[in-house]
């Protein structure tokens, strides 16, 4: 299976007003970084970008951080083309 692992600039996004407020995961693409021919060499890449990422931005403040404002990033792999945005749809509270 062909993969493709891509960065996304996350963020936190509010849900709603129920049991005090719920936020959720959000990220926006920004570049495809690699392609693999396994599923194995994709999850490979992902966790080294990630491993590289976090010491990267270990002094920007975490997502959940109240004063976050932007700038953290992540790898994903993906299986075909990488999705614009995360999720695809607003989350509802059940």
């Amino acid at each position: 299976m062909r993969s493709i692992v891509a960065f996304y600039e996350v963020d936190r996004e509010y849900g709603g007003p129920e049991d005090g407020g719920w936020y959720y995961d959000t990220g926006r693409f920004v570049r495809a970084i690699g392609f693999h021919l396994t599923d194995e060499a994709a999850i490979t890449a992902v966790r080294r970008a990630n491993r590289l990422l976090e010491r990267l931005q270990r002094h920007r403040r975490s997502v959940d951080s109240v004063l976050y404002n932007g700038g953290r990033y992540r790898a994903l792999t993906f299986t075909g083309v990488p999705p614009e945005r995360f999720p695809a749809e607003r989350p509802h509270y059940r």
